[in-house]
């Protein structure tokens, strides 16, 4: 692992948990396993098979050793191998986008809304499904996005864009931001 060779340490890795069940250091080995796959994911525009190996095998040393000395960086690393599978996510649906494929895009978006809502990717998806539904006519959905948006991230640009976009399709009410969010958001609570 040290040396980079991480299929090699993979293997090892693998030989020394199946052969020692039982061993004092097993969460560590778990643990490496996640960093050997984590070492090796690329940025968002490349395959994320390594991203999903590494959030598999850091999910597995949180369920087995949650009380290791390795839990705590492991749920740090899973938070940033679902921002990194989110962000795959807009990418595709930000080309979908610009190519007029707003189905496709608006799937994309809703993705990052449902299985990644805990990422930083988040405001923008719903930002996205707001112009999406926008384009395709859909103003009662590209309303509810937007509430949705509001209501979760009142402070975020993201918010206020949208806010601009739907009050100049006359979508919003002019001068009543907050209360609109709030107001909006008891509608469409199981929306997403």
């Amino acid at each position: 692992y040290k040396v980079g060779n991480y299929d090699e340490a993979l293997v090892n890795i693998d030989r020394f948990i199946s052969l020692h069940p039982g061993h004092k250091d097993l969460p560590y080995m778990y643990y490496l396993r996640g960093l050997s796959y984590y070492e090796q994911i690329s940025d968002v525009q490349r395959d994320q098979g390594y991203t999903e190996r590494a959030l598999q095998a850091f999910n597995e040393v949180v369920n087995r050793f949650p009380d290791s000395e390795y839990a705590r960086d492991a749920r740090f690393k899973i938070t940033l191998c679902n921002d990194h599978l989110a962000g795959k996510e807009m990418m595709v649906g930000r080309f979908y986008q610009e190519k007029q494929r707003h189905l496709a895009a608006i799937n994309r978006f809703k993705t990052v809304v449902k299985e990644y809502e805990k990422t930083s990717q988040t405001p923008e998806a719903l930002y996205r499904l707001v112009e999406s539904y926008l384009s395709l006519g859909l103003e009662n959905e590209a309303k509810k996005a937007g509430a949705v948006l509001g209501h979760n991230f009142p402070a975020s640009d993201w918010y206020k864009d949208a806010y601009q976009l739907l009050t100049q399709k006359d979508l919003a009410p002019k001068g009543k931001k907050d209360s609109w969010a709030k107001g909006m958001w008891d509608g469409v609570k199981d929306i997403f």
